[in-house]
Parts: C-alpha cells; sequence; structure tokens
C-alpha cells in the first residue's frame, strides 16, 4: 500500500518548481541520483519476528502518514478558507484528458476569473510548460519515485504561487486512481476524470477514488459513436459507489459540454 512504501519523500526525488525559473529542461531536473532507489532495504532486517507484529507495524507506519498528511491538509484548507481561494483536486488515470480539460478550462474563463496552477507528475516539466505558454502561474511537482501528490508537497507549492485572495486553484494530481484517493490535500473539492475510451466499469474497479470524489467528468464525449460503452452504465455503477456524485459529460477537443462545467465553477 502507498502509505507504508514512503514512496513521497524527498529521498525519492521530489522537486516543486516553477517552469520560468528553469533556463533549459529535462537534464537539469534528473539529477545524478547513482544509489539505488530500491525499496528493497526497508526488508533487509531478519524476519525472525513474528507476521503479527510485522503486520501491526506496517499498519502503524501508514496510519502515522496519513496522519501526518492529514494534519497538513488541514492547515491548507485553513490557509484556502482565510483568503477565499476555491481548490479543485483533479484526478484520474493517465490519459483520460486532465491536462486538455485544463488548458481549454483556463483559455475560455481566464479573463473572468483568477487562476493558478499546481501540476503533478512524476517527471518533466511537460504539462507545466502548456499551462505556462497561457500565461497562468504554474507550479511543477515532480514526485519522482511517488505515485501521488501529498499536502505538504501543495503547501510548498502554494508558497512559490503567492496566490492572490478570491483565486481559483486547479491542483492535477499524477495520473492514477488508487493512491491519491488515499490523501486529502486540503482541497475544497475532488474532481475525478474519466474518458468514454476507459470502459463503464472504472468506478466499481477503482471504488475509493470515486467514493471520495464530489464531481465526475466524463471526457471525450465526441468519440461515443465509435466506442462501445453505455455512458449511463458508467454513471449508475459511479452512483453506487458515491450516490452524490454530480456529474459533467464534456469534450475537451470540441467543447461540447464544457460550458455547463463552467457554469458550475464560477458559482463556487
Amino acid at each position: 500500500m502507498c502509505g507504508t512504501c514512503g514512496c513521497g519523500s524527498e529521498e525519492n526525488g521530489v522537486t516543486i518548481q516553477n517552469p520560468k525559473d528553469v533556463k533549459t529542461h529535462e537534464h537539469h531536473h534528473h539529477h545524478d541520483h547513482d544509489h539505488d532507489h530500491s525499496h528493497s532495504h526497508d526488508h533487509e532486517h531478519s524476519h525472525s519476528h513474528s507476521d503479527n507484529h510485522h503486520h501491526k507495524t506496517v499498519i502503524d507506519l501508514e496510519q502515522d502518514i496519513l496522519q501526518h498528511n492529514d494534519v497538513m491538509a488541514a492547515r491548507n484548507k485553513g490557509y484556502f478558507e482565510a483568503k477565499n481561494i476555491f481548490a479543485l483536486n483533479l484526478v484520474s488515470s493517465p490519459g483520460s484528458g486532465k491536462t486538455s480539460i485544463l488548458e481549454r478550462t483556463l483559455t475560455d474563463l481566464k479573463n473572468e476569473k483568477s487562476f493558478y496552477v499546481i501540476e503533478g507528475d512524476q517527471q518533466t516539466l511537460n504539462d507545466a510548460n502548456r499551462i505556462d505558454a497561457l500565461d497562468i502561474p504554474v507550479i511543477q511537482i515532480n514526485t519522482g519515485k511517488g505515485c501521488h501528490l501529498e499536502s505538504d508537497m501543495v503547501y510548498e507549492a502554494v508558497k512559490k504561487l503567492n496566490i492572490k485572495d478570491n483565486s481559483i486553484l486547479m491542483i492535477e494530481n499524477v495520473g492514477n486512481l488508487v493512491c491519491p484517493s488515499m490523501f486529502n490535500l486540503g482541497e475544497n473539492k475532488r474532481v475525478v476524470i474519466i474518458s468514454t475510451t476507459e470502459g463503464e466499469d472504472k468506478p466499481i474497479k477503482y471504488p475509493d477514488m470515486f467514493h471520495t470524489s464530489d464531481i465526475c467528468i466524463i471526457n471525450k464525449i465526441d468519440l461515443l459513436p465509435y466506442l462501445n460503452i453505455d455512458i449511463e452504465k458508467l454513471k449508475s455503477y459511479a452512483l453506487q459507489v458515491n450516490p452524490k456524485l454530480k456529474f459533467f459529460e464534456v469534450s475537451a477537443t470540441t467543447g461540447e459540454g464544457m460550458e455547463a462545467w463552467y457554469k458550475w465553477l464560477k458559482e463556487n
């Protein structure tokens, strides 16, 4: 389980940076870590103790990690509330179209609302550069070996962004439908994005993510004529997991359905 492996720790290569401050790309982000990043060293100790004791140690470690994250998330939430910042945590599997939806939203609304963005990926500044090209303040968090963002990473990124009051903060999490579900970032709302190409049973395969989300955006509806997928069945599965989910059916490519999403954003 991700909470026990320490994959988000500094030693695993987390970097937080503004793309404007990076004069040359890629090779500056890959530090010369000649040492082995394998987690095997955690398991080299003798297993002479009982399995029950080991199991209890793992559970305690997981609880410590999640408790620390929750404390930091509460600090983020307090900061957001004090400055009237509406923070969204965008989560999905890789390739669902998170960044494309974000790009289109920012392009269409940046003259109406003040936006700030935190981009989470294991490596590269690719997504942050796409947002920076729209002249939107953005900070990239590269998680290295980590598979999710944590609240202390967001706190450090927020300090670099210097967000103005009454703004919208978009946090694009690492593409993963499992581990990010466990880590509260202090956001106001969690938005899970699923594309029509992923299949209608994703919500029941990955229930924790859909259970902890407030909004479900179904992207790539322009591809429906070419796919064998039942949108109503997808929504039915999602509602089994979380009866309070609100849906938006959109195409980031054509713009279809985006107005309803924009209306919700502007009302919150």
